[in-house]
C-alpha cells in the first residue's frame, strides 16, 4: 500500500510538473523547429555558395590555361614563320608560363614538327575518350598523374590555314595549382572539396588522406551528388552518411566539384543550443516534481484511503469501511463510499439467495424431468411382470426395458458427480475410424426410430490417436443423441472422420432446427441447454474429456439449417498392426 500512495503522489507531482512545464515544452519544441529549420537552410545556402565560388575558380583557372594555347596557336599560323623561329617561340612559351611543361607543334599526319622540349617530345596527339572535353574549339584530355605523383593534362588545337587543316598544336599542363586551389577550400575543420571528372574519375581531393584515392584514380558514380549535380544547372545539396555535402557541375568541362562536411560539425551551434534548451526544461520538471510530490503526500491521503477500501470491497469484504477526518469534499466522498458499501452488502445477501433459489429450482426441475420418464418405465413395467398373465416375450421385453432405463439412470447419476468430480481419461493408442464406426451402428437404430438417417463418412486409412476409447464413445454418443432429438423426422445426422495437417477431426452435423446465435457462446457450460428438459451436462462433460485430450470442440450453426460440432485431436503415428488390432 506504501508504494500505492508514493505512486499516486509522484502522478500527482508530475501532473503539476506538466501543467507548468509544458507551456514551456511547447515554446521549446517550436523554437528548437525554427532553429533547427533556419541551421539547416543557412549552412546549406553557405555550402552551396561555397561550392559555385569554387566551380568558377576552378572553371577560370582551367579556361585561362587553355587561351593561352590558343593565343599561341595564333601565333604560330599563317605567320611565314620558320622552323626555328617556330622553336623558339614554344621554348619561350614554356619559360614564361610555368604550368606548360611542353609545347610541340604536330603536323596533319601527327609526326612533331617542333617542340619546346629538349630531346624528342613526348606529347602525342590526343585522342577522343568519354572523358574528353572541348573548350572553345581546344581540346583536353582527361586528368591522369604523372611519374612525380601530380596531375598533368594535354590541350590540343587544331591548327588551319584559310580553310585546309595545318596540324595540331598540343600542350601538356601540370594542374599542380588546381591541386593547391582544391586544398584551400576548407569548411569547417573537417570539410573538405573534390573534382569529379565526367566519367567518375576522382580528380582532385582536399583531404589529406584521400590522396590515395585520386592517385587511384577511384570511380566516384555512386556518391550520391554526383548523379544529382549532372541533372542539375545550379548547385544541389543532401545529407548521406552522416555527411552534409553540397555539389554542382562546371559545364565546359563537365566536371563536378563538391564540398562535403560532417553533419555534427555542421549543425554543432544547433546541437549546443538544443542541449542546453533540453537540460533547462528538464531541472525545472524537476523541481516541480519535488515541490509537488512535497505536496501531494498531504493532498493525496484521502485518496489513498478511499483506494485501499475499494481494493477491500472489490476483493468481497463489504464490511469495509474507511475513516476520513476531514469535512471537505473528501469526507463526503467517504461518507458516500461507507453507504454504498453497506447497500451492497445488503444487496449481495439478495441476490445469493435468490441465486439459491432458482439454482435449487432449475436442478430440481431438471432431475424431475431427467428421472421421471425412465423411473415410471422401470415401475410400469415392474407391474407388468408381477402379473400372471404375461408371456414370456413380454417378460423379456419388460427386463429389457428395465435395464436400458436403470442404465440412462445410472449414466444421469454420473454426469452429476462428474460435475463434482471429473473421472481422469486414460490414454491408449487407438483407431478413430473404427471408434467411430461402432457409435454410428450403435446409434443407426435410435436414429430410425425417430424417422432420421445416421450416416458415417471415414477417412483414407488409419487415423491414430491417443485416447480414451469409452470416454470418447460416451462424448460421440452424446452428441448423436442431441443431433436426433434437435432433427425432425426424415433429416439426417453425419459423422465424418479425417486429417487435417498433424491433427486428426472429427465433425457430427445435423439438419435440425439448429441453435440461435446467442445461445452458442454457453452451450458448453454447466447447466446450460437448448432443450426443454435435461440438466444440461452433455456437452459440458464432453468438452472436459475433449480437452483432457489435449483435442478441441467447436460448435457452427445456423437456425432452421442445422448444426455442425467439430472435434480435433493430435494425431499419432501409426500404431503397429498388432497394437491396432488388439
Amino acid at each position: 500500500m506504501a508504494f500505492n500512495i508514493r505512486r499516486i503522489t509522484i502522478r500527482f507531482a508530475l501532473l503539476m510538473a506538466l501543467a507548468a512545464v509544458v507551456p514551456l515544452v511547447a515554446y521549446g519544441f517550436i523554437s528548437i523547429l525554427s532553429l533547427q529549420r533556419g541551421t539547416r537552410d543557412s549552412v546549406i545556402a553557405g555550402n552551396k555558395n561555397v561550392v559555385t565560388r569554387a566551380a568558377e575558380e576552378v572553371r577560370r583557372y582551367i579556361v585561362t590555361n587553355a587561351n593561352l594555347l590558343k593565343a599561341l596557336s595564333a601565333d604560330l599560323q599563317d605567320t611565314g614563320l620558320d622552323q626555328r623561329q617556330k622553336d623558339q617561340i614554344l621554348k619561350n612559351y614554356v619559360l614564361e608560363f610555368r604550368e606548360y611543361r611542353e609545347v610541340t607543334l604536330f603536323d596533319q599526319g601527327g609526326m612533331p614538327v617542333v617542340t619546346s622540349r629538349v630531346g624528342r617530345p613526348r606529347l602525342v596527339v590526343p585522342k577522343e575518350t568519354a572523358d574528353s572535353v572541348t573548350l572553345d574549339g581546344i581540346g583536353m584530355s582527361p586528368i591522369r598523374v604523372d611519374d612525380d605523383l601530380l596531375p598533368t593534362a594535354t590541350f590540343a588545337i587544331r591548327l588551319t590555314r584559310l580553310t585546309e587543316p595545318a596540324g595540331w598544336l598540343a600542350g601538356g599542363i601540370n594542374l599542380e595549382e588546381m591541386w593547391h586551389m582544391v586544398d584551400r577550400i576548407r569548411i569547417g575543420e573537417h570539410g573538405f572539396a573534390m573534382i569529379v571528372a565526367p566519367g567518375g574519375q576522382l580528380i582532385a581531393h582536399g583531404d589529406p588522406d584521400k590522396k590515395a584515392l585520386v592517385a587511384r584514380g577511384d570511380n566516384m558514380n555512386a556518391h550520391p551528388l554526383v548523379a544529382a549535380a549532372r541533372g542539375a544547372r545550379d548547385a544541389v545539396s543532401a545529407e548521406y552518411e552522416n555527411k552534409l555535402g553540397a555539389a554542382i557541375r562546371i559545364p565546359e568541362l563537365g566536371w563536378t566539384v563538391i564540398v562535403e562536411q560532417p553533419a555534427s560539425e555542421a549543425f554543432a551551434t544547433l546541437s549546443v543550443l538544443q542541449r542546453q534548451l533540453v537540460i533547462a526544461i528538464s531541472l525545472a520538471l524537476l523541481a516541480m516534481i519535488g515541490v509537488g510530490y512535497l505536496f501531494g503526500r498531504t493532498f493525496i491521503n484521502p485518496i489513498h484511503v478511499l483506494q485501499r477500501g475499494t481494493h477491500a470491497l472489490a476483493a468481497g469484504d463489504l464490511d469495509t469501511r474507511v475513516h476520513i477526518g476531514s469535512k471537505d469534499e473528501f469526507g463526503e466522498l467517504g461518507d458516500a463510499f461507507n453507504t454504498m458499501a453497506g447497500r451492497l452488502g445488503d444487496l449481495q445477501e439478495n441476490v445469493k439467495k435468490q441465486e439459491r433459489q432458482a439454482m435449487f429450482g432449475r436442478v430440481a426441475a431438471g432431475l424431475v424431468h431427467d428421472l421421471l420418464h425412465p423411473i415410471q418405465n422401470v415401475g410400469n413395467n415392474t407391474r407388468l411382470l408381477l402379473r400372471d398373465d404375461i408371456d414370456s416375450d413380454t417378460r423379456q421385453d419388460c427386463g429389457r426395458i428395465i435395464d436400458r432405463e436403470l442404465t440412462t439412470i445410472r449414466r444421469f447419476l454420473d454426469d452429476l458427480r462428474n460435475v463434482v468430480k471429473p473421472k481422469p481419461v486414460e490414454r491408449f493408442p487407438m483407431d478413430l475410424n473404427a471408434t467411430v464406426a461402432e457409435i454410428v451402428e450403435s446409434m443407426r437404430p435410435e436414429g430410425e426410430r425417430h424417422g432420421i438417417a445416421v450416416e458415417g463418412r471415414y477417412g483414407a486409412g488409419t487415423l491414430n490417436i491417443e485416447g480414451d476409447r469409452f470416454a470418447l464413445g460416451r462424448v460421440f454418443r452424446n452428441l448423436i443423441t442431441n443431433a436426433i432429438q434437435a432433427t425432425p423426422p426424415g433429416g439426417r445426422v453425419t459423422i465424418a472422420t479425417g486429417r487435417s495437417g498433424d491433427r486428426v477431426e472429427v465433425t457430427v452435423t445435423d439438419t435440425g432446427s439448429g441453435i440461435a446465435p446467442e445461445r452458442l457462446s454457453a452451450i458448453f457450460d454447466d447447466f446450460v441447454t437448448t432443450k426443454r428438459r435435461g440438466l444440461g451436462l452433455g456437452l459440458a462433460i464432453s468438452k472436459r474429456i475433449v480437452e483432457q485430450l489435449d483435442g478441441t470442440i467447436a460448435v457452427t450453426s445456423e437456425v432452421d439449417r442445422g448444426t455442425q460440432f467439430t472435434l480435433t485431436f493430435p494425431a499419432r503415428g501409426q500404431q503397429p498392426a498388432q497394437a491396432a488390432a488388439s
